[in-house]
């Protein structure tokens, strides 16, 4: 089973490790989309921390321990679903306080022709590791 996991991983920490080691428990292979510093910006209304280069690197070295089977890439600057149809998980984890639209998340699942579950994971030390606490 593939598992997709996403997010913009800003100034990695703990948490991101966490929710990597869950999304990983989900299958045997995992793919994770790193938010692009445009996305960031037009989602967050803020540029990120560290460039989108930066938080890749920290993210693919992250997966390499995890899983030799897993890898980490960039998402895309104007089609932020198309990864859905380009890696067809089986599983899309999200974080426990990941924002997104659920109904159209099922919406691009559906039109990829995907029958992937969507599971939220659970929180790791979120008073302490939550990524607004760690700027």
């Amino acid at each position: 089973m593939r598992v997709m996991a996403f997010g913009t991983f800003d100034n990695f920490h703990p948490g991101h490790q966490s929710y990597l080691l869950q999304a990983n428990q989900l299958g045997e292979e995992m793919v994770v989309v790193v938010a692009r510093d445009a996305n960031v910006f037009r989602l967050k209304g803020r540029q990120p921390l560290e460039n989108e280069k930066l938080r890749l690197q920290k993210v693919q070295a992250a997966v390499k321990d995890i899983n030799i089977n897993s890898q980490a890439v960039l998402g895309s600057l104007s089609q932020q679903f198309s990864f859905l149809q380009k890696y067809q998980p089986d599983v899309v984890a999200l974080g426990y306080d990941q924002k997104v639209d659920i109904d159209k998340l099922k919406n691009e699942i559906k039109k990829a022709g995907l029958t992937c579950s969507l599971r939220r994971l659970k929180a790791y030390q979120p008073s302490r590791y939550k990524s607004s606490y760690c700027r």
